[in-house]
C-alpha cells in the first residue's frame, strides 16, 4: 500500500528520482551516453525547454548534462533538430516534445485558433491574405526559417511584407497549428506544413480534448512523483477546469492516489509508480527552466528554494547575478551559482558563488562538478570572481584539486 502521509525530505526524493536523479539510467551509473539513454531521458521527462539565452548553454541542454553527466551535444542535436522523433510546440513554454505528443497539444492550437479568429485585433484576423501567402510559399518551396520567407518577400516585387510581419505571422501559423517545426538551423526555428514532417500516423490521430489531457496529466504526474493539482497542471501549461475531471478519473483507475506532504498545507497526489528512495546520490547544475524548479512555489515547497531568474533585471537590482543555477547535491539545492562560458578565453567563468541559507555546501564536490561542465562545454579552466559567501570557499577547493 502507498503512504498516506510524506515527510518533507520523502517528498523531495520522490521528486528527484521521478526526474531521473539518483537511480537506473542516472550519471552515476555508467559513462557512456548514447541515443538510447538521451531518448530514455527526454521520454521520463515529456519534453524540454527551449531558451535562447546563450552566456553559459543553452536550456535545452541542461537537463540532461545534469541527470546523465557528459554526453554529446551534436548527438542531441541529431535527434531534436530534425524531422523525426521530437517536434517543437508550446507545451510548457516553447519546447522539444516527443511527436507522439503533438496529437494531445491540438486542442491547445485549436484554443489559439478560436479566440484570435474572434479578435478583429489579432495578427491571423486581420492578415488573411498574408497567411496564405505564407502556406503557399512554404508549400511551393518546402520548409524553410523565417529568415529565408523574409528575403524572399522582400525580393519580390508587389504588396509584401517586411520581416516583423512575416515573424509575427509564421509564429501565429505555428501557435495554431497549420506549420509546425522542422527543425532549427543555427537555433533558428524551420518552419513546414504538417504533411512535410509529420507521419500519417501522428496526422490522422485524433484525440478529444478530455482524453488529451488526461494523459498529459498522467505523464506529469509520472515525471513528477509527488505533487499537488497546480503542479500536475503546470508542467503542460493546463487550466484548472480541464485538471480536476482527468485528475479525479486517474484516481479512480488507481494511477494516482492522495497523500499527505507534512508541511504543504495543500492536497498531494502521488504515482503509483514513484519510487521512495531512502536517499538520494546528485550532483547538478540545474537550468532555470528544468522541470525541478521551473514551477516556482512547488521549488520552494520541496526545497525551501525562493527563486527568480534576473535576466531581466536591471544590474544593480539583480541579488544572485545574471543567469544562476541552482546547485543540487543529493536532495538538497544548496547553493547557486551564475555561469557563464568564456568561450574566447576557454573559461567556465563563475561570476559568483552563493550559499543556500544555513545548508551545508561540499565545495569539493562542486568544484568537480564545474570541472566537468568546463570539459563538458570544450573549456579548459574554471575562474571564480569574487561575489558571493561561498566565492572563497569555491576557489580553494579548485585550488586544491589541481594540486596548488
Amino acid at each position: 500500500m502507498p503512504p498516506e502521509r510524506l515527510s518533507p525530505a520523502l517528498a523531495r526524493r520522490v521528486a528527484l528520482a521521478a526526474q531521473g536523479f539518483g537511480g537506473p539510467g542516472s550519471q552515476a551509473d555508467a559513462p557512456s551516453v548514447g541515443t538510447r539513454r538521451l531518448n530514455a531521458t527526454i521520454d521520463r521527462l515529456g519534453l524540454l525547454q527551449i531558451d535562447s539565452v546563450n552566456v553559459f548553454e543553452r536550456s535545452h541542454y541542461l537537463p540532461l548534462f545534469a541527470r546523465l553527466g557528459d554526453y554529446d551535444r551534436s548527438t542531441l542535436d541529431r535527434l531534436t533538430f530534425r524531422p523525426g522523433r521530437y517536434i517543437e510546440y508550446w507545451a510548457h513554454e516553447a519546447a522539444l516534445i516527443p511527436v507522439g505528443s503533438w496529437p494531445l497539444l491540438r486542442w491547445r492550437m485549436a484554443d489559439y485558433r478560436a479566440r484570435w479568429l474572434a479578435d478583429n485585433d489579432s495578427w491571423l484576423s486581420a492578415n488573411p491574405r498574408m497567411a496564405q501567402w505564407l502556406l503557399d510559399e512554404i508549400r511551393d518551396l518546402g520548409p524553410l526559417p523565417a529568415s529565408l520567407v523574409e528575403h524572399d518577400a522582400n525580393v519580390r516585387t508587389g504588396p509584401w511584407w517586411g520581416w516583423g510581419a512575416v515573424k509575427q505571422g509564421l509564429e501565429s501559423l505555428f501557435r495554431v497549428g497549420a506549420l509546425v517545426s522542422a527543425g532549427r538551423r543555427r537555433f533558428e526555428r524551420v518552419y513546414a506544413l504538417p504533411e512535410q514532417v509529420l507521419p500519417p500516423e501522428v496526422l490522422e490521430v485524433e484525440v478529444s480534448r478530455h482524453d488529451a489531457h488526461k494523459r498529459l496529466l498522467a505523464h506529469a504526474a509520472r515525471a513528477q512523483g509527488v505533487a499537488t493539482a497546480s503542479d500536475l497542471a503546470d508542467y503542460f501549461r493546463l487550466k484548472t477546469a480541464d485538471v480536476m475531471p482527468a485528475l479525479r478519473e486517474l484516481h479512480d483507475e488507481g494511477v494516482v492516489v492522495p497523500v499527505a506532504v507534512d508541511g504543504w498545507g495543500r492536497a498531494a497526489w502521488l504515482h503509483r509508480d514513484a519510487r521512495l528512495p531512502r536517499r538520494i546520490d546528485a550532483d547538478a547544475l540545474l537550468s532555470p527552466f528544468d522541470p525541478v524548479v521551473w514551477t516556482r512555489p512547488r521549488a520552494e515547497r520541496l526545497f525551501d528554494f525562493h527563486y527568480r531568474i534576473e535576466i531581466y533585471t536591471p544590474l544593480e537590482k539583480r541579488v544572485h547575478g545574471y543567469y544562476v543555477l541552482p546547485v543540487l547535491q543529493d536532495d538538497r539545492l544548496v547553493a547557486r551559482v551564475d555561469l557563464k562560458s568564456d568561450r574566447q578565453q576557454g573559461v567556465l567563468r563563475v561570476q559568483a558563488a552563493w550559499r543556500e541559507r544555513d545548508l551545508p555546501v561540499d565545495a569539493m564536490r562542486l568544484a568537480g562538478l564545474l570541472e566537468r561542465a568546463a570539459t563538458w562545454q570544450g573549456l579548459d579552466s574554471v575562474e571564480v570572481a569574487s561575489r558571493g559567501d561561498l566565492a572563497d570557499d569555491l576557489r580553494g577547493a579548485l585550488h586544491a584539486r589541481s594540486g596548488g
